[in-house]
């Protein structure tokens, strides 16, 4: 557990995080990504953080990976490179840094170290981790495995590294039927996400897709029937899913896809209102970028997610704590099942 008056304390001495209005006018370049949706006056109050990371950053040579789920002062304040937690962890391998901070949740920081094995990994709040990581273990793909001898195993990169070096290959929410499709076998055990297999199974008919009965707590909450009441309320809304959702939410939306997918699709779209549904601050941190579009709730907020906050990430860099570490053995097994997807990615075109 975090001691959070310790930790203001030891930040407090070394830093002037007084709210500035002066500091905050000063840093108009950055507020500007998001100053539809944070006021002035929260600007002024991370405005000191923001500056005092930007700093320390380039002291400890390092870079900041923020996902689509962060925090608008995160995403857009302090982060070096934003994105779904695969596109994250391989900007990482690409760049000259010492430090990694991972601004996500706990499998994305493994992730990262398992591609970046030399870096220093730190996660701003060892506590953030994930429901559909933690739905599945390593035991459980043996499991799956007795119960379909010989069908390969296919598991989405929200998982952790024990999960992945158990696999036969990874994929994400963006390619995952393309990695089925290319399987051999005619069945393929999909984990740990029971929704997106579900989507999986209905856009690669020619597969039997058995899976893992995990979900992630953000995305099993929407349903068919909030979909269709919203729509009857809001007409003209287009509804835009996330393929983490249940096939009926999916099939009552105008468009599915992955984080990347869904931003690609407003940005080329450019709706005159849309609804992502998925998690809130992914509205947020495109909302600025796209002044013609109106995104409207309701939303689903992550909790992990938002337990990393710009005071824990200056605590983590100023004082190296929370570096993740992966067993090396568990690691190579790890990065082969993620190479393999990025290698037959590739090889489709993908």
């Amino acid at each position: 557990m975090f001691d959070l008056p310790a930790q203001r304390a030891h930040l407090s001495e070394k830093y002037d995080l007084t709210p500035s209005p002066e500091l905050a006018a000063s840093m108009t370049d950055i507020y500007d990504r998001m100053s539809r949706v944070v006021s002035p006056v929260d600007w002024a109050i991370y405005a000191p953080y923001v500056k005092a990371i930007i700093d320390l950053k380039a002291e400890r040579n390092a870079v900041i990976l923020g996902h689509n789920y962060m925090t608008p002062e995160i995403y857009h304040g302090i982060s070096d490179f934003g994105g779904d937690s695969l596109q994250l962890a391989i900007r990482a391998t690409e760049v000259e840094a010492d430090v990694i901070v991972q601004c996500g949740v706990h499998f994305m920081a493994e992730t990262s170290k398992i591609l970046s094995p030399t870096k220093t990994v730190l996660m701003p709040d060892m506590e953030a981790g994930c429901s559909l990581a933690e739905s599945i273990t390593a035991e459980g793909i043996e499991e799956m495995r007795t119960r379909y001898p010989g069908a390969p195993v296919v598991s989405y990169v929200n998982t952790t590294a024990e999960v992945k070096a158990a696999s036969d290959i990874c994929c994400t929410s963006s390619n995952a039927a393309q990695i089925v499709a290319a399987q051999d076998s005619h069945t393929v055990i999909m984990t740990p996400d029971r929704y997106l297999a579900q989507n999986v199974a209905r856009d690669v008919p020619q597969k039997n897709v058995v899976w893992w009965e995990g979900s992630c707590i953000v995305h099993e909450q929407y349903s068919a029937s909030d979909l269709r009441d919203f729509r009857r309320w809001n007409p003209g809304t287009r509804l835009i899913a996330h393929p983490e959702c249940p096939p009926d939410v999916v099939a009552e939306s105008d468009f599915s896809g992955s984080t990347s997918g869904i931003i690609k699709y407003v940005t080329d779209e450019k709706p005159e209102k849309a609804l992502l549904i998925t998690e809130c601050s992914m509205a947020s941190n495109i909302a600025d970028e796209l002044p013609e579009v109106e995104f409207v709730g309701p939303c689903n907020m992550c909790p992990y997610m938002k337990k990393i906050t710009l005071e824990k990430v200056l605590f983590a860099l100023d004082t190296m704590t929370g570096q993740i570490e992966v067993d090396a053995d568990v690691a190579v097994k790890a990065r082969q099942s993620v190479q393999r997807m990025i290698d037959l990615s590739r090889q489709l075109g993908i």
